[in-house]
């Protein structure tokens, strides 16, 4: 069992580790809040996670993956949310004096980012099928299904809330210079176009 779990630790490091929407979300919401509202988004990716997990125990996850329509939906739901995104900082970052980006308060005006990950994973269809497909194959046979497949999820949330956490936490140690309203403006641009080229690139690939 120990080897079965070992296997699993190093395929879902490695598949946390990987750059993608999650880190791209989180980067932007670093930039334009701060720290806080960077490890608020990674809760909510994390809760994604989860739910995913539990569809996937009850085997609606299954469904999906196997659903040309519904993942095509779903699919698409998510790669336009990315590009809004994207729009989104590309708009907050416009002209040489768009600097700033929070309220008053200093909280920002982007709405929830515990909503903004939940979301963004949730219209994540890859993450069905990667649940509903390979999960299942480095759950530990010794256990019972239900039982091998939630702790595999919790084990990825785990992983998920530690690789993302640690990233935000090392933005901030960078805050000095992501405060300069040059550097942030270029950042936030360039996050922006990388939102929206993950959007679309999400969109237009097969399965």
């Amino acid at each position: 069992m120990l080897t079965h779990f070992a296997a699993a630790l190093g395929v879902l490091g490695l598949l946390t580790a990987v750059p993608g929407p999650d880190m791209a979300v989180v980067t932007r919401r670093a930039l334009v809040a701060g720290p806080g509202d960077a490890l608020r988004t990674v809760g909510g990716i994390a809760t994604g996670l989860l739910l995913w997990g539990a569809l996937s125990v009850a085997g609606l996850a299954a469904v999906l993956a196997a659903s040309p329509t519904a993942y095509l939906v779903v699919k698409l739901l998510g790669a336009g949310y990315l590009v809004f995104l994207g729009a989104q900082a590309l708009w907050q970052n416009r002209g040489s004096a768009s600097h700033t980006t929070r309220t008053d308060s200093g909280s920002p005006a982007v709405g929830s980012p515990w909503r903004t990950g939940l979301v963004g994973n949730a219209l994540n269809p890859k993450i069905a099928v990667f649940y509903s497909g390979l999960l299942p194959t480095l759950a530990p046979p010794q256990l019972p299904a239900a039982w091998a497949m939630t702790l595999l999820v919790l084990l990825h949330a785990t992983l998920t809330l530690t690789w993302l956490g640690g990233y935000a936490l090392l933005l901030s140690r960078a805050g000095r210079v992501l405060e300069r309203p040059g550097t942030s403006r270029i950042l936030g641009r360039t996050t922006g176009v990388v939102l929206i080229g993950l959007g679309l690139v999400v969109a237009t690939t097969a399965g």
